[in-house]
């Protein structure tokens, strides 16, 4: 597994060669990666502020500062996998639906190979290519970190977008909604039943309201509990974050979870199995200050930290 570490930092200085996600190996040889970090430049699915298929780049690019070893929880992801940059999914700037199927394909072939799929983005409409492309016949569970709760039945008259994805995967039997929680759901809705259907089919949401009534424990609980021990997907959008903490998102919404609390809810999930990840809405173009790409390195850190130490799971 040597061959995919990356080199120490002053062996290789950072600023140093092409920038990949991790710092990892960039590889085209699928076949002997454990973990697949590829990027998804896409943001056709948003309905508000461009700019999302910009965020592989800039994720890459802030990987110049990854580290090697989580001091929190002691595990070194690259001494338990071959962890390596398989590039970006494909996709077409033009073509919605051809993208959302080019990812899927792009996942399944990852998935074929035996690797895990994290996928970084690019808006959120990518959750449900990832779902498709990686769905093993059986529905997963899914903890998800968000700000919205992503089950709209249809958004301008789509029913394929950012706003869409939990619902489509759910009544397309990707998802089991009884093993699925959501985490950090906040914010003004365009009706009060917004969110009545998520009730309905069984979905656990966790509202800032009750996140601050139940505690960081509480919530870790509640995680656990709904999901089980069998395999999960984990979505991170970066807007479940305050937006004093990732002002880089398309929709952002005031009244956030911070960082540090996002930090112990990721590692709460060490040593179960990930079965796949995504992180989307990232849009450097709206943070200069890059404080949303440390951030955002620091959590795609952390998920692969939980995906190579539960891979045996």
């Amino acid at each position: 597994m040597v061959e995919y570490t990356p080199a120490p930092a002053w062996i290789e200085p950072r600023v140093a060669d092409v920038a990949t996600l991790l710092r990892a190996r960039r590889t085209d040889d699928l076949q002997s990666v454990d973990i697949a970090l590829f990027g998804v430049p896409f943001d056709l699915g948003t309905a508000f502020t461009p700019g999302a298929r910009f965020g592989p780049s800039a994720v890459r690019e802030a990987s110049r500062m990854a580290r090697l070893v989580n001091s929190a929880t002691g595990v070194a992801p690259f001494d338990l996998a071959r962890i390596a940059d398989v590039g970006d999914a494909p996709v077409n700037p033009f073509d919605l639906m051809g993208s959302v199927d080019s990812i899927t394909g792009f996942v399944a072939t990852l998935k074929a190979s035996g690797a895990i799929p994290v996928g970084i983005g690019g808006d959120n409409t990518m959750t449900l290519s990832i779902l498709r492309g990686n769905h093993s016949g059986v529905p997963t569970g899914l903890v998800m970190f968000d700000a919205h709760v992503d089950f709209f039945d249809s958004f301008y008259g789509s029913s394929v977008n950012h706003a869409v994805p939990i619902r489509r995967a759910v009544e397309e039997g990707l998802l089991d909604p009884r093993r699925c929680v959501q985490v950090g759901i906040r914010g003004p809705v365009l009706a009060a039943d917004d969110w009545n259907w998520g009730k309905e089919v069984g979905i656990r949401t966790i509202t800032m309201e009750e996140y601050e009534a139940l505690g960081r424990d509480g919530v870790i609980a509640a995680i656990s509990d709904t999901i089980g021990d069998q395999p999960f997907h984990v979505a991170l959008d970066i807007d479940v974050l305050d937006p004093s903490e990732a002002p880089g998102t398309g929709f952002p919404e005031a009244g956030g979870i911070r960082m540090r609390d996002l930090q112990v809810l990721l590692r709460s999930l060490t040593g179960k199995h990930v079965a796949s990840v995504d992180i989307c809405e990232i849009n450097p173009m709206l943070d200069p200050t890059r404080t949303t790409m440390v951030n955002t390195l620091n959590a795609v850190f952390e998920l692969v930290c939980i995906a190579a130490a539960g891979r045996e799971s």
